[in-house]
């Protein structure tokens, strides 16, 4: 039956060419976007999951840039401790040298005292941004040692638990004292008395150094690893929401051709009413 009032085919075909251009216009913002899912709408789930990530992405930067800052910290700390190493070891060469009668006491005494102050000097330079790893308070507040923020831990959908490196002060300022716990060389007996004290010190200053040093290497490792771990979820993500751009240009065109196909069939189905005039003729 024809009716100049309902024209079912023109609705279908209208229909259509809405879907159609609805498709296209999806796989037009896919195109502009790069994304697949660029909107909730799109994707509800899967834009949920990748906001998530996105912000732990973001935090992982911030983790980064604190893991730079200990590695700073813990390396300025560590070339001091190292200096100090070989600082005692030339002032236990002029020890050993005491050990002869023939010897000038007080010019081996002068240069102890120089390379004591040297050393006091090295542990109150040896600071980053505030932070000396080789003094008794290592932040001025009275802080035992530095807290590096390592990483974001997250369970579930529960909030994320951040994790930290922790780096105890050596505490050069208090264990490696020249000034008032080395005895003065005035003989061979005093000479003896310094050569122990500077192998105690030599001891605690080379076992601060490689702690310091072990600590270095960690904090170095963990930032490596934030640096994959990032790159690994900027990956995960853009595998959930970027758009397949080959299959996305091939879907374009396809949608281009129905998209043109639809309006010759819309204006076919509006013209049909017309042949109902050539009944009244």
């Amino acid at each position: 039956m024809s009716s100049i009032l309902t024209n079912n085919s023109a609705m279908v075909a209208l229909q259509t060419l809405k879907s159609i251009n609805g498709d296209l216009s999806k796989t037009q913002s896919m195109i502009s976007t790069g994304k697949e899912v660029s909107s909730a709408k799109d994707n509800s789930a899967i834009w949920a999951i990748s906001k998530v990530m996105e912000s732990d992405v973001a935090g992982f930067k911030a983790i980064s840039d604190s893991l730079s800052l200990g590695e700073s910290t813990v390396a300025v700390a560590s070339a001091g401790a190292e200096q100090i190493v070989e600082t005692l070891k030339e002032m236990k060469q002029l020890a050993v040298s005491a050990q002869s009668e023939n010897v000038d006491f007080a010019k081996i005494q002068a240069d102890m005292d120089e390379k004591a102050a040297q050393v006091a000097s090295v542990i109150g330079a040896s600071q980053f941004n505030g932070a000396n790893l080789l003094a008794t308070d290592v932040d001025g507040n009275g802080g035992t040692g530095l807290n590096v923020l390592s990483s974001l831990d997250r369970v579930g959908n529960t909030a994320p638990t951040p994790s930290l490196i922790t780096v105890d002060s050596v505490n050069f300022e208090a264990n490696i004292d020249l000034v008032t716990n080395l005895t003065a060389i005035t003989d061979t007996t005093t000479a003896a008395t310094a050569l122990g004290e500077l192998e105690t010190f030599l001891t605690t200053a080379i076992d601060g150094a490689a702690q310091l040093g072990a600590s270095s290497k960690r904090i170095d490792s963990q930032n490596d690893f934030i640096g994959k771990l990032s790159d690994s979820l900027k990956s995960g993500i853009g595998t959930m929401v970027d758009a397949d751009m080959e299959e996305t240009s091939a879907r374009l065109q396809a949608l281009q051709v129905q998209q043109q196909l639809g309006v010759q069939s819309l204006s076919i189905a509006n013209q049909a009413p017309q042949t109902i005039m050539s009944l009244f003729r």
